[in-house]
């Protein structure tokens, strides 16, 4: 019994593909020799050797037409159907004049696959194993009715090989089939994922340099507030404290101011040099928030003549410097725009800790202002109410301001409540 397995493999490069181009000449070779030698016991008379002679040529010729087919056309093809069971047609029936055609007429078993569409496969299997169980039980037509019962048995055996075989053989050419589609997609796939690397890697490439230059930005506008929270407020302190000693003609007075200015001076400077190390304000060296808040607003309005008060509510925690660098430098511009603008007779700052934020507030019973009218009363080159809120907002905190002519201002600075890392 042939090995069917190999009839329904398909391509170009399978390792049995040279068998359409040799094997069938081969196998119509070993029938011819086959029935010359058998033609005498199997009863082969001249007409019957002159068919045979007449049908192994057209064989040689179907094959040859074939091949050039095959060449133009590979795969199953109306042509390629055509030609099977004609070779087919062929091979029954010079297996009925010489069973020993059927060397010949088992090429049928090979093709199948790669030569019929697979509806076509079962039939053109079973047409052959037909001509191969009539060879077995010695001939076409069987004689007697116990050969043709012998010739039924053979051909179901046939069948129930060709059959369980041709399964075996569709299942691992769909698993191929499979296979290779599988790996095809795999293959689209990664060069698709290199291609997204690459333009990941352009992308990052491009998000690392305008981030560093969002960083340069960034850390110019925080030197700069820095600066006008340091030098430029102490010296708008100093240049006050300045203009009362030449005001004023008495004595006391004006050393009081100039002890003033001098303590002003010395703490801008203390400031200055502190911002060259690492931007974090004096009063925070030694002292958490709710200490150099207090300090800050009491050294205010001793300043400024103006009642200010201090509160802390809530649990007192030690937040991270960061937190406490931001809220006492919205405070200290907040304090600044006060003495500035808002001719304030009180002040109070409230410090909250929340569960999960930080809340500062300022009020002032000033002459208030309105707030759409904002950027025609901003301080020429100062921060203001902007750099405020950007202080906030780098934090992820937020910055809201209530404010009305003659009502005075409320400032509310919501920052998260982050603690100091130990």
């Amino acid at each position: 019994m042939p090995d069917t397995g190999a009839m329904t493999t398909t391509g170009p490069f399978e390792p049995r593909a040279s068998f359409d181009n040799w094997g069938p000449y081969a196998l119509l070779a070993a029938g011819v020799v086959a029935a010359a030698v058998s033609a005498r016991p199997v009863g082969m008379g001249p007409p019957a050797m002159a068919v045979s002679a007449v049908l192994v040529v057209a064989g040689a010729v179907l094959q040859v037409w074939w091949s050039r087919v095959r060449r133009s056309e590979p795969g199953p093809s109306r042509t390629g159907v055509c030609l099977y069971f004609l070779r087919w047609a062929l091979g029954f029936v010079l297996t009925w004049l010489n069973p020993f055609f059927a060397f010949y007429a088992v090429t049928g078993y090979y093709t199948a696959g790669r030569e019929l569409p697979r509806r076509l496969v079962m039939p053109g299997l079973f047409l052959t194993a037909i001509t191969m169980a009539g060879s077995e039980v010695g001939g076409m037509p069987p004689r007697g009715t116990l050969l043709w019962v012998g010739f039924f048995l053979v051909l179901g055996l046939n069948m129930g090989l060709v059959s369980v075989f041709t399964r075996f053989a569709l299942q691992e050419q769909d698993r191929a089939r499979f296979q290779a589609e599988t790996i095809a997609e795999l293959e689209r796939t990664n060069t698709a994922l290199q291609q997204a690397l690459d333009e990941n890697a352009a992308l990052h490439a491009q998000l690392l340099v305008q981030a560093r230059e969002a960083g340069v930005a960034d850390e110019r506008r925080r030197l700069a507030a820095e600066i006008h929270d340091t030098l430029a407020q102490g010296l708008t302190g100093i240049i006050a404290q300045l203009q009362v000693v030449a005001n004023t003609s008495d004595e006391g007075q004006a050393r009081e101011h100039v002890q003033r200015a001098i303590d002003l001076a010395r703490h801008s400077l203390g400031e200055a040099r502190r911002s060259v190390h690492n931007l974090a304000p004096v009063a925070l060296a030694e002292a958490g928030l709710p200490e150099a808040l207090k300090q800050t607003v009491a050294e205010w309005g001793e300043r400024t003549g103006v009642r200010a008060e201090f509160t802390v509510t809530g649990t007192a925690e030690q937040l991270h410097d960061e937190v406490s660098a931001t809220l006492l430098r919205i405070a200290q511009e907040a304090l600044s725009n006060a003495a500035r603008h808002a001719h304030a007779g009180r002040v109070g700052v409230t410090l909250s800790f929340l569960t999960d934020e930080v809340i500062l507030d300022i009020r002032d019973d000033g002459r208030g202002f309105d707030p759409l009218d904002l950027p025609a009363r901003t301080h020429a080159g100062g921060f203001g109410l902007d750099g405020m809120r950007a202080r906030a907002e780098r934090i992820a905190g937020s910055l809201a301001v209530e404010s009305e002519p003659g009502n005075g201002t409320a400032l509310s600075a919501r920052v998260p409540l982050v603690r100091h890392d130990r």
